[in-house]
């Protein structure tokens, strides 16, 4: 065998990379003040919202999209849809938009 055979690929290094994720079901606006009285126990309304899909966020782009369910007592997203590799791109920030 190859020097080339025996090292792992740059594909096999990138697997072993953690990345953020982060599932987003809801959102709703709050004054500051409300944030300040919240406190173990409290309950945040997200409204209509929250009815929609479950997004799945890797990274801050969401790269899926599916529905909230109970798997032995454990919650999971089932998923539905898997943005494209297209989207998923044009929608990556950009050095200027971090800014």
């Amino acid at each position: 065998m190859s020097a080339a055979n025996t090292s792992p690929s740059a594909l096999d290094l990138l697997f072993d990379i953690e990345l953020p994720v982060t599932l987003r079901f809801g959102k709703t606006r709050m004054t500051l003040s409300e944030l300040m009285d919240l406190n173990r126990g409290s309950v945040i309304d997200f409204g209509q919202s929250a009815e929609g899909p479950v997004e799945v966020v890797v990274n801050g782009r969401v790269v899926a999209r599916g529905e909230a369910v109970m798997v032995q007592g454990n919650y999971g997203v089932r998923i539905s849809q898997i943005e494209s590799r297209r989207s998923r791109l044009e929608a990556a920030p950009t050095p200027e938009s971090e800014k």
